[in-house]
């Protein structure tokens, strides 16, 4: 069973476009834990909160997801630029 939504994550999903971009989740203590891009923000972000995950340290990464920061972008390269810079600037744990 996937794991429960946090009551303050559920309307930053629900807010989510369709559109490319960059997402980043923050621990309790408002570190970046990871960041990914998506074709499809709405898509790929909701997908680590509705599906049940094989991996523990998936898991592990889901459970201590406390915010969510969303960078919107003209395409899935500009994603991709931006994704790689912001891992190289901020280098996060997952």
């Amino acid at each position: 069973m996937p794991e429960k939504i946090a009551d303050h994550i559920a309307p930053v999903l629900k807010s989510l476009t369709t559109g490319p971009g960059v997402y980043q989740y923050f621990d309790k203590d408002g570190i970046i834990i990871y960041i990914g891009k998506a074709r499809n923000l709405k898509k790929r972000v909701s997908s680590y909160f509705h599906k049940e995950h094989s991996s523990a340290k998936l898991r592990l990464l889901v459970r201590k997801i406390n915010d969510i920061k969303v960078i919107h972008v003209n395409s899935e390269f500009d994603a991709l630029l931006l994704e790689n810079n912001l891992i190289k600037e901020h280098q996060p744990r997952y």
